[in-house]
């Protein structure tokens, strides 16, 4: 019999061996990890019994949620069928060609070719080095610049790290690296001023115009932008935002990528952000919702006049990873994505589950002296915690309040985020409407202890 190991066992082997991502190690052992052992719909359940609430859908990728037994019976039967095979070498095998297919399907007009990743962090290096590629094979090979947007996130690998605009990652590594350029995000609570959201929306896109011109029409490669900044605190543009890029990009022959990692696959009610806000890019990344967090995964989806011309001036394009396309990867990927498909999930969040979750987030968390800005599309939402809601003054110390508001939601086994003050909530595209009730029923509790200890402190 294998030996039975307890929480503290556990604890005690992940301190020793285990170098946990984006965490202070030395703190996060002196209070030790907590242990999740299993899972099944919205729902864990800890190494102590605590049944938990996820409201972020892992790392905002379960959109399927937990504890469907056909997955794992796909990947099972596919690894007895051929469990790795590269495709290098002019060879491939039915399950990416099949994938392929399906994602085709599933894409707006005009994504007809794939290039796959093992996650959003591949992704977005992977559409680096094909945007510059691109460039190079028809002739343009000056244009190498990327904008992307102060606190937007594009993961966390040199590329996207330097890419995203998060200045914490930046100070780490020596980000970013040449050819990267950023712009103010375009948050309108904070920027808009007396601006309506609709004029906001067109001032923050022609940041990106001003930014092309300072650098050069001739030398810009492409804007990147995720079509709600999802670890950036959920920021979503106003109406207005993505047209006007989409027409700033057309005009100045600037290739407009749409990073949609987090957004993509159902999370707007949509299967991609995009048509959510009425975009079309050249190109755009993806992982998470694509195996639903199932196996890793992720894939470019490259538009018709980047294909053409790497297809047809680019020959080889050097770049890969030795599980590109991987059978068993592959295999459950398209399972997840049939199932969102014919079991009306993505459907079921655009037309139920979407709009009822962003009614009752407005009238639960709109009654907070200390929360503002309460938004969200689909199942991804937010607010922020603020200081004075009538003067729209946010909290000194940007991420204490945030903390403290979040570590009560964990307190109540309940998982929300805080990206900075913003607290963020994704849950599974599978919650019920009553899942969604009895989540906010404890997130409003925990508010309310959180503005007791704001008072307590005043």
């Amino acid at each position: 019999m294998s030996q039975q190991h307890t929480t503290q066992d556990w604890r005690a082997m992940d301190a020793a061996h285990h170098l946990h991502p984006f965490s202070d190690t030395k703190g996060l052992n002196a209070q030790g990890a907590r242990v999740i052992t299993h899972a099944d719909g919205i729902y864990l359940w800890d190494s102590e019994g605590n049944k938990i609430t996820d409201g972020m859908a892992g790392l905002w990728c379960v959109n399927i949620g937990y504890g469907r037994k056909d997955l794992p019976e796909v990947a099972k039967r596919q690894m007895e069928e051929l469990a790795y095979y590269n495709t290098f070498f002019k060879t491939t095998h039915p399950k990416v060609a099949e994938l392929s297919a399906l994602l085709a399907s599933v894409a707006p007009d005009g994504f007809e070719h794939v290039f796959y990743t093992n996650s959003g962090s591949e992704s977005v290096d992977t559409m680096i080095r094909m945007v510059r590629h691109y460039w190079s094979s028809v002739g343009k090979p000056e244009k190498k610049v990327l904008i992307g947007r102060w606190n937007g996130y594009h993961g966390s690998t040199i590329g996207g790290a330097s890419l995203g605009g998060m200045s914490y990652m930046h100070e780490q590594g020596d980000l970013p690296i040449p050819g990267i350029a950023h712009v103010e995000q375009p948050w309108y609570y904070k920027h808009g001023k007396d601006l309506t959201p609709e004029e906001f929306g067109i001032q923050a896109a022609q940041w990106i115009e001003a930014k092309i011109l300072e650098v050069g029409a001739d030398k810009v490669a492409a804007f990147v932008g995720e079509p709600v900044q999802g670890a950036g605190g959920v920021i979503i543009p106003p109406s207005t935002y993505w047209p006007e890029v989409e027409r700033i990009c057309r005009k100045y022959d600037v290739l407009l990528v749409a990073d949609e990692v987090i957004c993509g696959f159902g999370r707007t009610g949509e299967w991609f952000g995009q048509t959510h806000f009425g975009f079309k890019p050249d190109m755009f990344t993806t992982a998470k919702g694509l195996s639903s967090g199932y196996l890793p995964i992720g894939a470019v989806f490259v538009g018709e006049r980047v294909a053409r011309g790497l297809i047809e001036e680019g020959g080889d394009f050097n770049h890969g990873f030795t599980y590109s396309g991987h059978p068993v990867c592959a295999a459950v990927a398209h399972a997840n994505v049939a199932a969102l498909r014919d079991e009306g999930i993505v459907e079921r969040v655009k037309n139920a589950t979407g709009p009822y979750m962003q009614q009752r987030w407005r009238e639960v968390f709109g009654q907070f002296a200390h929360v503002d800005d309460v938004r969200g599309v689909g199942l991804i939402q937010a607010f922020t915690l603020v200081k004075n809601k009538a003067t729209r003054e946010l909290f000194d110390n940007w991420g204490e309040a945030g903390t403290q508001c979040r570590d009560i939601f964990f307190k109540h086994n309940l998982i929300m985020r805080a990206c900075g003050d913003h607290i963020v909530c994704a849950p599974p595209l599978v919650i019920t409407k009553a899942e969604i009730d009895a989540m906010l029923e404890t997130a409003v509790a925990c508010l309310r202890e959180f503005e007791q200890l704001v008072a307590a402190r005043s």
